[in-house]
């Protein structure tokens, strides 16, 4: 439940965060001291009611950039430089930060503009980069590094494939990257992904539709297959999480495999979910 928000107070419009409005007392050369009047461009907006921490709006849109939109990364990084270091859960303890969509998604462009602002980078993003040396340092630092997944369950070797998505790569990178996935594929675990049990497609729709789990509007999961033909849970009109099926009528979201969603079935029929995380939290019945 979120906590009550703090005082109001007094903020200057902006593209993105309100910056604080600090108000001053102008003496006037007369025969007596008057005040100056506020000014007339200043609003009334509540802090975000977390503050100090940097709002929800701001982290997301910055994570949900570092995807694919340089421009709109630049926008809100050169604006607040804290956010090259933003992270976001997606669902269910699936946390990615910019850094990491942008090396997932083979932006070397992206990833290079977030460290130029102080982003950390790690070794998926060194696999992304093809920096062989950084890579193998980290690998052999840290045995076994190599099986960890990044956001969204996405193994190691994966980063490194995704830069030569890019029909710009220069030669030079993509030697690097070649030499990079040559590498890893060496390793023989550096491309470990969550299991999925298979499924046809009379399967996967006794599973699709929407689940209410509260009262106000908002509080619905939506069950749908999405671009892989792959069944993802979501709150409605949100972005949601693949499910890999793990046992008979049981998932586990991308990202976190901790959590488990069982359905429990009728006329081979999905009537209804519960989350489990792992001890049952919330269950939401078949609208």
């Amino acid at each position: 439940m979120k906590n009550s928000p703090p005082t109001r107070r007094h903020f200057v419009k902006s593209s993105v965060f309100g910056v604080l409005a600090i108000s001053s007392t102008t003496a006037a050369c007369a025969k007596s001291i008057q005040p100056v009047v506020a000014s007339p461009t200043t609003e009334e907006k509540e802090l975000f009611y977390r503050y100090p921490s940097l709002d929800d709006e701001s982290v997301s849109a910055v994570v949900g950039a570092a995807h694919t939109n340089l421009d709109k990364v630049k926008s809100l990084v050169n604006n607040r430089p804290e956010l090259a270091n933003a992270a976001w859960d997606w669902g269910f303890g699936d946390w990615e930060s910019a850094i990491g969509a942008a090396a997932h998604m083979g932006r070397k462009d992206i990833a290079d503009f977030l460290m130029s602002h102080g982003a950390r980078p790690d070794h998926f993003t060194f696999a992304m980069l093809g920096e062989l040396d950084a890579l193998k340092a980290m690998l052999t630092a840290r045995p076994g590094l190599q099986k960890v997944p990044g956001p969204h369950g996405i193994p190691l070797l994966q980063h490194a494939k995704h830069r030569l998505w890019h029909k710009g790569i220069t030669a030079e990178d993509k030697a690097k990257v070649d030499k990079t996935i040559a590498y890893l594929e060496s390793l023989g675990d550096a491309d470990e992904s969550a299991k999925s049990l298979d499924m046809t497609e009379a399967e996967q729709a006794m599973y699709v539709g929407e689940y209410r789990f509260g009262e106000k509007g908002e509080e619905i999961f939506e069950v749908v297959l999405n671009r892989r033909k792959m069944l993802s849970i979501g709150k409605k009109g949100t972005f949601g999480r693949t499910l890999n099926k793990v046992g008979d009528s049981i998932f586990s979201p991308s990202g976190a495999p901790s959590v488990q969603i069982s359905f429990v079935l009728k006329d081979k029929q999905a009537v209804s979910l519960t989350i489990h995380e792992p001890q049952p939290l919330v269950t939401a019945t078949r609208i």
